[in-house]
């Protein structure tokens, strides 16, 4: 009779101490986080969501060994603001991001904002960021030193310039940046891709820059590229873009597996933004856009061959996209799949990027974490950008920021396959079409999505529909019509039992931000902060512009001139 008893005790006390030593390594072990963005990119661009789409077999494997999310959405549906809300975890009516930075911002993100890249930096993560930055490029705003831990009078010069070999003293952002300030159509290039209408080269050897450009075109200065703090080429060579992105993906992911710590990899990609500079030229049938995504399929194919070679498990790689396709950009805009915003379309204007419609927030999502997330799996939880912050914080053993409030929630279940459900509302700021920008002109409940202002982006026949304000709402079912066609009757059932919940959540979502730690961004402008390697050179071109700088520039002159001006 004490024979079975000794053993089971022996079975419980092995159990124990194997659970022992095993618990704290499943535990203590942060994973890695890439996260990658693309810029424009349309729910129909992938073949997992749209069928019509063949360019995407990498992005379509990331689908199959991965969770993908098909009620995916923007914080915003413009650059700036949905960037600033991916890395707070806030809409921009609390961290103050409503609109674009310029390239002569003074301002950026707030710096009483923290980002996850000062979280997870805390946690003993090593932080990199890679391509487009946009929020804000100056002074402490840059990615490499924005934060509170540069404090002016320290190493801050007169006039505001940071020397960079007292910017180690003071970083409180990523540890490793480069890229692009802002938008690749920010700034002239020698080989200007696709746009639509087309942009003109970057002026030469003292050449006046061509007066008959469109307004939009920046032909006074040559779009930079940074390492850091470091200009290494002005004007950027985009058709090689790509290529240098994925090269340095790859030397910051060895660096911090050579330290022996975790990695946040946050990458921001060009693709699908115009101006387009496919790698060769486009074939028959495919055209300029299918080339430059199937470039963009190819990078992310990269991207999860580096997390692969890390070990099974080890990184969590999320893909998905700042807003919808620019509908201005004709043939060079995305697919939007079947979200076609049509009630606003028969009325004029796009409703794609800068819009509420569906087809201006509503993005794709992939995620990937072999072992974690489930292979297979499509999920119809309503999630957005905003998840993402207080999801990896929470996976990295880290804890949110004290004294304000998110709107983004840790959607770690809903990864896990646990659990379908996310947000019950989610809230839709005005990007630029109608209304205020920043202020929140639509709402997801449920199924049901109430609009309190309308209006349409530019489209690709130049018109804009008209800003219209709608008391009581217009309410769409989302269920039975995806494409936003034919909004409830305000006299019928449905509407009216569902009108008192849709009312109080909006009630509540505004007192909610009004009664929040808000923050306020600066968004003046001074010429000065333009990033310029050599303002004697006519667009800021340096000699080496095509390798970054050249041997003939004198080591001091480089070292004064070739610095982003902070």
């Amino acid at each position: 009779m004490g024979t079975p008893s000794l053993s089971l005790w022996a079975v419980l006390v092995l159990t124990l101490l194997l659970g022992g030593l095993w618990a704290p390594c499943v535990v203590s072990r942060q994973p890695n986080f890439i996260v990658i963005l693309a810029d424009d990119v349309g729910w129909g661009d992938l073949g997992a969501n749209w069928a019509e789409t063949k360019e995407t077999p990498h992005l379509d494997q990331l689908a199959a060994e991965g969770t993908r999310f098909v009620d995916f959405h923007s914080a915003a549906s413009t650059c700036s603001p949905s960037r600033a809300s991916l890395l707070t975890g806030r809409l921009g009516l609390r961290n103050g991001v409503t609109h674009n930075f310029a390239i002569s911002s003074l301002g950026g993100l707030p710096l009483n904002e923290t980002t996850l890249a000062e979280v997870l930096r805390e946690a003993g993560y090593s932080t990199g960021a890679i391509g487009k930055w946009h929020l804000g490029h100056h002074g402490r705003h840059h990615p490499n030193s924005r934060g509170k831990g540069c404090a002016r009078g320290d190493s801050w010069g007169p006039r505001g310039h940071l020397d960079p070999t007292d910017l180690l003293t003071c970083l409180s952002g990523f540890d490793f940046y480069f890229g692009i300030p802002y938008s690749h159509d920010m700034g002239c290039t020698d080989s200007p891709g696709y746009n639509l209408p087309p942009c003109p080269p970057c002026p030469r050897h003292g050449t006046a820059a061509s007066r008959v450009a469109r307004k939009d075109c920046y032909t006074e200065v040559a779009l930079p590229l940074l390492e850091n703090v470091t200009i290494v080429q002005q004007p950027v060579e985009l058709g090689s873009l790509a290529r240098r992105y994925v090269e340095e993906a790859a030397r910051f992911i060895q660096r911090a597996s050579d330290s022996g710590r975790p990695f946040f990899l946050y990458l921001a990609l060009a693709h699908m933004h115009v101006p387009l500079s496919p790698p060769l030229p486009p074939s028959p049938g495919r055209g300029v856009y299918g080339a430059s995504l199937g470039e963009m399929d190819e990078l992310v194919g990269r991207i999860k061959e580096l997390a692969d070679s890390l070990g099974q498990g080890s990184t969590l790689l999320w893909f998905t996209g700042d807003n919808g396709p620019w509908a201005q950009k004709c043939e060079l805009a995305g697919r939007l799949g079947p979200f076609v915003g049509a009630w606003q379309r028969q009325r004029g204007g796009s409703s794609a990027k800068q819009t509420t419609w569906e087809g201006g927030h509503r993005v794709p999502a992939l995620v990937y974490w072999p072992g974690r997330v489930p292979a297979r799996r499509t999920s119809h939880a309503l999630l957005s950008v905003l998840d993402i912050f207080p999801t990896l914080v929470a996976l990295a053993g880290a804890a949110l920021p004290p004294n304000r409030s998110f709107d983004g929630l840790d959607v770690s279940p809903v990864l896990f396959g646990w659990s379908d459900v996310g947000h019950k509302v989610l809230l839709h700021p005005n990007s630029g079409a109608a209304g205020k920008v920043g202020e929140i002109e639509a709402l997801r409940l449920a199924q049901y999505k109430a609009f309190y202002t309308t209006g349409g982006a530019t489209a690709c026949d130049g018109s804009t529909g008209p800003a219209e304000r709608h008391r009581p709402p217009l309410i769409f079912n989302l269920d039975r019509d995806i494409q936003e066609q034919q909004p409830l009757d305000v006299a019928s059932r449905e509407y009216q039992a569902v009108l008192p919940a849709i009312s109080r959540a909006y009630a509540q979502a505004l007192q909610d931000i009004a009664a929040d730690n808000v923050s306020v961004a600066d968004y003046s402008q001074d010429p000065a902060a333009i990033p310029c390697c050599n303002a004697q050179h006519v667009g800021c071109r340096c000699h080496g512009a095509h390798g970054g700088l050249g041997s003939s520039w004198d080591p001091h002159v480089e070292k004064r001139t070739a610095r982003l001006c902070l």
